[in-house]
Formats: C-alpha cells, structure tokens, sequence
C-alpha cells in the first residue's frame, strides 16, 4: 500500500499536468468496478503493534497435517517485525526483525540436515540493498528462531514467494521498482546463503507473488498495471505474459497480494488483492480465465479494507475452515492498529458459486 493513492476519473486523465487530480471516490470505483459477492470474515488477528501506520501488510499460513486446528498464521508489521498467531488469532509470538514487507513459508524444508518449518520474509532495513531473512518456525511452541539474512540484490525489498522442484529451494524476490530476482537457497551449511541465478523485470511499482508449482508458473502483481505471469524455471524464458489488467473493472489498482487455491485435481485458482475497491479478483489458473469476484463485508470482525497481502491455503484447519482458510490484511482497522482476517475457503466458494 501506498501512503497516498490516487486514481483519477477518466476525464482528468488528459488534464493531468494542467492540474487535475481529483481522487475518484470509493463508491464510485465500486460502481464501475465488475460486480463482488460478499462473504463475512470468521475470526481475525490481534492488531499489529504498530498503531496508526500503514503497518500489517503480508500473511502467510502453515496448516498442521496432524491437528488442523494447532495451524500457525505468520504476519508482517513491516515497521517492526513478524508475528505468530494461531486459527483463534491469538499472539503467540513476535520476533523483532525491523522492517519486513512481505512473508512466504514451506514445510519440511531441511535445513543443517534436518527437516524444518522455514519462514522467508522480504528484509528492507536497508532500503538501497534488498535481503532474505530467514526463520525456522517451531510448529510445537510456535516460535520464531532467526537463521540469518541473505543478500537479495540492490534495490528496496517489497514482494517474496518460495518455490522448490526436486531438488532445489528458491525465493523469488520481488523488488520495489519491478525487479525480481530468482534466488537458489542453500541451507545446509552453518549459515544460509543464496545465489541469483536469473533477473526478470517489470516497469513499474510491483509486490504480490505467487509460484504454481504444478506448472512452474510464477505469477506477480504491478500494483498499477495488473496481473502477470512468468516462467518460474530457473532456465526459463524471463518475458512476461499479462494476465489481467488493472482497468478498474476486474482489478481496480493497486493490484497488491497474490495467492493460489490448490485443489485436488484441476481444481486451481488464483486470487488477487483488488485494493482500490476493496475486492479480490479469482481467476481459474488452468487456463487464467476470469471466474468472479468478492469483498468481505462488515460482520462479527468486520469488513476489509484497502488490502494489501492476501493467503490461502486448501485443506481441512478444523471445523470453522474445513475446506481451507483464506486470510486477508485489513488496511483501516477500526481502533488504529490494522490487523488480518480469516474466511473460509468453503464460504468464498459458495458465494461465488465454484465447486465443492
């Protein structure tokens, strides 16, 4: 998120150096926008520590195969650290790691020999040298252990996502100008360490990102411009294919987080964060077609907001989330302190009509 958006009525786009630059209101960007359904949230976190900022920014989800309702959520406060909290939204740790922007994890990653909960969050303490931080996560006592940080490129640290084929590990780190770099990790020795082993770049202001392991596709989001997709091979082509456009009908700029619903069989989608309407847009990954629309609407934790990171994970987190957990950053929580909700899958699925 921006500390300032605007997105100017069409009239004024030709005027713009003359000096018009009127924020279209909400409501209207939710008037032209492609229609949402709307499902209610069924929990949420703590608020972040930091009060009155632009503050939670990225979720991400680790779903515990054995007690689906032990399932751990990391979230970013990107002026302060990474928090651990559970399906109830509980504090169940926090880890004082600066300024961290965005946050992906992988279970049974082997790390010093031995197979660990990994968490891997985009590190901008520097804003002119981008690193990796990295984390081991105990499932047990939730807590946070740092690894160390690897150096991820010159520039701002904005989006991160992780990806492994057979035999490999890598962090794709998105940076603030539309840099990303594919980075192989290496992390059996004493400390981590990485190597870039290919650049791809887009023109402007990017962050959300995403791997389709089943496919090697990496998708990313230009806050401004839309949807794209790359080759995640770390031999494959580095142009780009748009998938969607932030024309302000079916993604409303910025166009911010990105996730995946992995399903059983073909059963896979693609979420984006349409924050300018307050939305998230699902397209169908095996042929990225448009399916539909959402917003989470004011109930029992209330509505979203101005999203920016979004998660989703498919599968059984206990009785609230059977059929996955949907998690979402909530960009003007009520009390000064924004926090992240949680939807069921089944819910989003039902609204919108997809198969159960």
């Amino acid at each position: 998120m921006r500390a300032a958006k605007y997105v100017f009525a069409p009239a004024c786009l030709g005027l713009f150096l003359a000096g018009c630059a009127t924020e279209m209101p909400i409501a209207e960007r939710i008037a032209r926008a492609t229609p949402a359904v709307n499902v209610v949230a069924r929990g949420e976190t703590v608020p972040v520590g930091s009060a009155n900022q632009d503050a939670a920014d990225d979720p991400a989800i680790w779903r515990n195969p054995s007690r689906p309702q032990a399932s751990l959520i990391v979230g970013t406060d990107k002026k302060a650290g990474l928090y651990v909290y559970d399906l109830e939204g509980k504090i169940r740790d926090f880890y004082d790691a600066g300024r961290v922007n965005n946050v992906d994890l992988r279970g049974e990653v082997a790390v010093h020999g031995t197979t660990r909960l990994l968490v891997a969050a985009s590190d901008r303490n520097d804003l002119m040298q981008a690193k990796i931080a990295l984390f081991t996560l105990d499932p047990d006592s939730a807590k946070l252990t740092p690894m160390g940080t690897i150096p991820a490129g010159a520039g701002e640290a904005y989006g991160i996502c992780l990806s492994r084929n057979e035999t490999t590990l890598y962090a794709f780190m998105v940076l603030k100008d539309g840099t990303i770099h594919q980075i192989a990790l290496d992390l059996a020795g004493p400390s981590p360490t990485g190597q870039i082993v290919r650049t791809m770049k887009l023109a402007t202001q990017s962050e959300g990102c995403v791997v389709d392991e089943q496919t090697q596709r990496l998708y990313v989001a230009e806050e401004d411009i839309g949807l794209w997709r790359f080759d995640a091979r770390p031999t494959g082509s580095t142009i780009a294919t748009k998938i969607a456009a932030a024309d302000g009908k079916n993604i409303v700029a910025d166009a911010e987080g990105v996730a995946l619903a992995e399903g059983p069989g073909d059963a896979r989608y693609i979420l984006v964060s349409s924050q300018g309407d307050n939305a998230y847009t699902i397209f169908r990954a095996s042929d990225e077609s448009y399916v539909g629309r959402f917003r989470i609407k004011a109930g029992t934790f209330g509505a979203t907001e101005e999203t920016d990171g979004i998660e989703l994970i498919v599968g059984d987190f206990g009785p609230a989330y059977a059929g996955g957990l949907f998690i979402a950053q909530d960009g003007m929580q009520a009390g000064g302190a924004q926090n992240f909700k949680l939807v069921a899958w089944d819910d989003i699925k039902a609204a919108i009509g997809l198969p159960h």
